[in-house]
């Protein structure tokens, strides 16, 4: 029987950015369900702070080289890869010089929000896909991690379902407390819908809240998860509510093989 193979998609990931919730699991579940069988592709963003000699990362050049446009402006995607050795993983990097290249990963140094984190977040989800099709990898299910990932199940259920290499993909969302606390850029409705997207399909968005965010990325997803043990109420009921199947919180030691099992059911 052919392996089922996940896609992991993560704003964070341990040993390239600091150790968080979010970065710990990212870095552990991958590698946890590749030896349970499962074939895997894991994604982050290529932040400035991430430390590119010490971590070894290089250009896949046959991977790069394509431009996004948001909002009217070209923007080219550079995709860079590095390995945990003692994961037996790789782990693909999505950098653009315009939104990925300063140090900070959502907020300054004085803890102000970016004022594109709404483009940042578009780029990186179509990054990934994209880079998927250059890779000819149809993921069976796709998990994301964190609000940064938010957008990625609406594109899946939008932009890419036609593509045979998602057409059978199962979506995952995986909601933390890592709320952002400013909305992000007013016009995210019109710059999403730049990629066809109806705006009625993200009227949620007019509001752009890290709370409707998260409701947009359950509304499009498959199932859901909670990831941290204290969440956004509202954030955690939606997803109770919502009908989808849905995973409560996992304590460290044993959230792999639950992870993996809820896996079976989605799938």
């Amino acid at each position: 029987m052919e392996k089922k193979k996940v896609l992991f998609i993560s704003q964070e990931i341990t040993p390239y950015l600091p150790e968080t919730e979010i970065s710990q699991i990212s870095r552990h579940l991958p590698q946890g369900i590749q030896e349970r069988g499962r074939e895997i592709r894991t994604f982050m963003p290529r932040y400035g702070s991430v430390n590119e000699r010490r971590n070894q990362l290089h250009e896949v050049i046959r991977l790069s080289g394509m431009n996004l446009v948001i909002n009217d402006t070209d923007h080219p995607l550079i995709i860079k890869v590095a390995s945990i050795q003692a994961a037996r993983m790789q782990v693909y990097f999505i950098d653009n010089e315009d939104y990925f290249h300063r140090k900070a990963k959502f907020a300054d140094s004085k803890g102000k929000e970016l004022e594109d984190n709404d483009e940042r977040a578009i780029f990186f989800a179509r990054g990934v896909l994209e880079t998927v099709i250059k890779l000819r990898w149809a993921p069976d299910l796709i998990h994301c991690h964190g609000w940064f990932t938010g957008l990625v199940p609406l594109f899946i259920k939008k932009i890419y379902k036609d593509n045979p290499l998602f057409a059978n993909s199962k979506v995952v969302y995986s909601a933390y407390n890592d709320a952002f606390k400013t909305p992000l850029n007013s016009q995210i409705v019109s710059k999403i819908a730049e990629d066809g997207i109806p705006k009625e399909d993200i009227s949620v968005l007019s509001d752009p809240t890290f709370v409707n965010l998260s409701k947009l990325a359950v509304d499009y997803s498959d199932a859901t998860i909670k990831g941290s043990e204290s969440i956004n109420e509202e954030v955690e009921n939606y997803m109770k509510q919502s009908g989808k199947l849905f995973l409560d919180y996992q304590p460290a030691d044993t959230y792999i093989d639950a992870y993996s099992e809820f896996y079976d059911k989605i799938l």
